[in-house]
């Protein structure tokens, strides 16, 4: 927990009424963001996001595994949040547990959509290979390393690029009888790259005092009365949208919110897009 003194807290809400965040950045400004892929060999698909002092990791392993008998024609996904004791003294013990949680669950809302995964950023129909037989099954794991703030867009981030850093080995389907579990053959020399054209960006709006801002430090978290995460994709749909804080917030405000946030989404979106690209470049030139 981040202890601040009467005056520094008056410093924060005072610069942000201002529009003069305490490291001079404006309401709607982002921290710098970098992007690393490939940080873990083993994963089918890697990514490591640095937004500020916020340093999270996320991988992508993908197994064949069975559909849901619910939904057929679909495969599934995972999502799971570890947060490092080593990134802050009070992820120790329960503190990281319940974050750990939050986050996940956070993250299944604003990627994975409702239950049927309607209008979900992952396509899930995409992870089928034989409808009510097999499918793919996608464990996405997220690591927080360091943390200054902001760790679900953050982590949205890292999962969007490990993604585009996935390639799944091709399929070939022996065909068999409609009682038998067909036999399949994984090609060791094809691979099909994972399509993240729909995976949205996640944009927090923090309310602190009467103004929001994003992307903000743990300082400015603490002063917080309540956020709102909003994922908004490339085509300006919405994927998903969760809140957090105790304070209710009043309809208009919320609508005003998503507006802010689909606006937000297009700046973040091509900053990704280009940040992930050179990221895949510089790997590529070290094999």
């Amino acid at each position: 927990m981040v202890g601040l003194s009467v005056g520094e807290k008056h410093f924060i809400k005072g610069g942000i009424e201002q529009d003069l965040r305490t490291d001079g950045r404006k309401r709607y400004t982002y921290r710098p963001i970098y992007v690393e892929t490939g940080v873990i060999p083993q994963a089918n698909g890697s990514a490591r996001v640095k937004l500020g002092a916020t340093d999270v990791i996320a991988s992508v392993k993908a197994e064949l595994g069975k559909p849901s008998p619910s939904y057929p024609d679909k495969g599934k996904v995972l999502i799971n949040v570890d947060c490092s004791p080593t990134a802050e003294p009070a992820f120790e013990g329960r503190g990281g547990e319940e974050l750990s949680s939050e986050l996940s669950v956070a993250l299944q809302r604003c990627l994975l959509g409702g239950k049927s995964g309607a209008g979900a950023g992952i396509d899930l129909s995409s992870l089928s290979i034989v409808e009510g037989k097999i499918c793919w099954d996608l464990y996405i794991e997220g690591l927080v390393v360091s943390s200054d703030g902001n760790l679900l867009d953050a982590l949205g981030a890292a999962v969007k690029a490990a993604l585009s850093n996935t390639a799944l080995p091709k399929v070939q389907v022996a065909s068999a009888a409609s009682d038998e579990q067909p036999e399949v053959d994984l090609s060791d020399e094809e691979f099909l790259q994972f399509d993240t054209s729909g995976i949205p960006a996640i944009i927090t709006l923090t309310k602190v005092g009467k103004h929001y801002i994003v992307d903000g430090t743990s300082e400015e978290e603490s002063q917080m009365s309540s956020a709102v995460s909003v994922s908004v994709n490339k085509q300006g749909r919405i994927c998903g949208l969760t809140k957090r804080g105790g304070a209710g917030l009043n309809p208009s405000v919320i609508l005003d919110m998503i507006s802010v946030s689909k606006h937000l989404s297009e700046q973040l979106i091509n900053k990704l897009d280009s940040e992930i690209a050179a990221a895949e470049a510089c790997e590529e030139d070290e094999f």
